[in-house]
């Protein structure tokens, strides 16, 4: 449903293979995907797998199809690897020829995907002067409904080859996580993590944030998640903190300014040390923060996280703060937030709860005078 939501990753596949999850890709985005993480160990299957590993077609043009928004999941367009399949077919039979074949997919693959329904595949043959071409092919459709269907024959090919077992194994070709646990594949799994806690569910990052903007004490915890990064590195034997501080800048630099380990919120223990402060409220307090970003989705007419003002986020953090602006980056980085423009660009989530809160305060406030 690629029209209405954004398509499959990368990094969701590799997350599932990474867990044991042995992945197969076939007939439409499935397919390039296979052809793109074939090396990492995902299983391709069927032909139009293998047009996308020989380099014959690419791009996610080729199986574009359009689709009601309502939930059906039927195609109500002809892809383009379709398409140039019912052509090869029509030449076989000798309805057209190559040249003629060739003209007319590129007259049919230049009509926007969601439009080209069965009616606009007629409407060009029409125009391209191949009515026989159209004849034969409804005749055929007339018959057999799934005629021509090649994304359907692979899908199907791809069901097969899950029930019979059959593909490589994965531990013989996927490889170590470190090859592929990137910087943004961390930050996109950190994305995803959510746990329910005193009855709420909540994303871990968001809880995460809130404590980096709001606890007062958080530096305190920053220099305790490095020091158990430090004893406990993912590769290598650890060591303490103060050791590597002297070795990097002979202690002329606090850790946090040297160090910025990646955060996998998929660890407990990384996340038992950042979140050591955190209290009850402060989780209610992420969680109508959470509600509060959904209400602005919803009614700001296109409102974004990253469209909130960075001048108004950066106000915001220099009042909790209580921080001068040429201090910014200094705070920011003491609260494993990198720097000033990261920590904007991770407080701008806050932002529409954080506005709510006074305004709700202001209005107290106004009641009580």
């Amino acid at each position: 449903m690629y029209h209405q939501a954004p398509a499959l990753r990368h990094k969701e596949i590799l997350a599932a293979m990474g867990r044991g999850v042995r992945v197969i890709g076939a007939a439409s985005i499935g397919a390039l995907r296979a052809a793109e993480l074939r090396e990492f160990g995902m299983h391709g299957v069927g032909s139009i797998y293998a047009g996308y590993v020989r380099g014959e077609i690419d791009g996610d043009d080729e199986v574009a199809v359009g689709q009601a928004p309502d939930g059906d999941f039927g195609a109500l367009t002809w892809p383009v690897v379709n398409l140039r399949h019912v052509l090869t077919l029509g030449v076989l039979a000798g309805v057209l020829d190559g040249a003629r074949a060739a003209a007319l997919l590129e007259e049919l693959r230049a009509v926007f995907y969601p439009q080209r329904t069965m009616a606009a595949v007629r409407a060009v043959c029409r125009r391209q002067g191949e009515t026989e071409f159209a004849r034969w092919l409804a005749e055929h459709r007339s018959r057999d409904s799934h005629f021509g269907d090649l994304k359907r024959a692979d899908a199907l090919a791809a069901v097969r080859t899950a029930l019979n077992g059959a593909g490589p194994s994965l531990g013989d070709t996927l490889p170590s996580p470190s090859a592929w646990e990137t910087t943004n594949f961390y930050r996109w799994s950190n994305a995803f993590v959510r746990g329910c806690v005193d009855g709420l569910d909540l994303f871990t990052e968001d809880r995460l944030v809130y404590q980096q903007v709001f606890d007062p004490a958080y530096s305190e915890r920053w220099t305790a998640y490095l020091e158990h990064r430090s004893l406990n590195p993912a590769d290598g034997p650890g060591r303490p903190l103060e050791v590597r501080l002297a070795e990097a800048t002979g202690r002329l630099l606090p850790a946090h300014r040297v160090f910025h380990p990646l955060v996998d919120l998929r660890d407990e223990a990384s996340v038992s040390l950042l979140l050591a402060g955190e209290s009850k409220q402060d989780r209610q307090a992420v969680a109508r923060y959470a509600d509060a970003l959904t209400r602005a989705h919803h009614t700001a007419a296109g409102f974004s996280v990253a469209a909130v003002s960075d001048d108004l986020t950066r106000r915001l953090l220099l009042r909790v703060w209580r921080c001068a602006e040429q201090d910014l980056d200094v705070e920011a980085s003491a609260r494993g937030l990198v720097c000033g423009a990261r920590a904007v660009e991770a407080a701008k989530r806050l932002v529409p709860g954080f506005l709510e809160e006074m305004a709700e305060r202001t209005e107290v406030a106004g009641h009580g005078c």
